[in-house]
């Protein structure tokens, strides 16, 4: 099948990846766009992985204020060089993160950061309250497991759906960003304000 220029273009918009990258992969996929994405894709994972602990110091504080003012964010995206820290790449992609935790509210950066009791407590309400409808015990802890998921889903900011598309999430855009960029990239921390929110929140 013959690959043609709009796919490459699409391809490489879509990844971040070079031109040579993303015709190899539509020729690997024998011209199937979604074969080669979900290939760069799990390219990307595997040359993140390997950068992941490497030092991560430069990069950005992105600021953004939403609806006229009504939501804030500040958010501190790491990189490894001064040099990567000013390409347009990595300052779009702080942005895109300023924009999913202004729209996604998100409370954490990494599953790991939800303290183990707020975890064991969900679960157990979850199972209760499936046990309460009536649930088998086996069915329950299946329901509990589910919930589980979807709270982290909704309360973590890696975990969440891109906001721009909701077949990656934001852990997959951050590792194509990586892979794009050939250094390691971190979300370090954030902030979220919104208008009239009590300070306690």
């Amino acid at each position: 099948m013959a690959i043609s220029v709009d796919q490459i273009k699409a391809l490489r918009e879509q990844t971040g990846v070079g031109i040579l990258d993303v015709r190899k992969a539509l020729e690997d996929a024998n011209g199937d766009y979604d074969l080669a994405l979900e290939n760069l894709r799990a390219k990307g994972l595997a040359t993140a992985a390997k950068r992941a602990d490497r030092e991560a110091s430069e990069g950005i504080v992105e600021l953004y204020s939403h609806g006229d003012g009504r939501v804030g964010v500040m958010v501190e995206v790491n990189c490894e060089t001064d040099f990567v820290a000013r390409s347009e790449e990595f300052r779009n992609f702080a942005h895109e993160i300023a924009l999913q935790i202004a729209a996604s509210a998100p409370e954490f950066i990494r599953v790991e950061e939800i303290p183990e009791g707020t975890i064991n407590l969900k679960q157990k309400l979850a199972y209760e309250q499936a046990l309460e409808d009536g649930k088998p015990d086996n069915v329950a802890e299946k329901i509990a497991e589910g919930r589980l998921k979807k709270y982290i889903q909704e309360v973590v900011l890696l975990e969440q759906e891109y906001i721009r598309d909701e077949d990656l999430s934001i852990e997959q855009l951050l590792l194509q960003t990586v892979a794009a960029l050939g250094e390691n990239v971190i979300v370090r921390r954030f902030a979220r304000w919104e208008l009239g929110e009590s300070s306690a929140s």
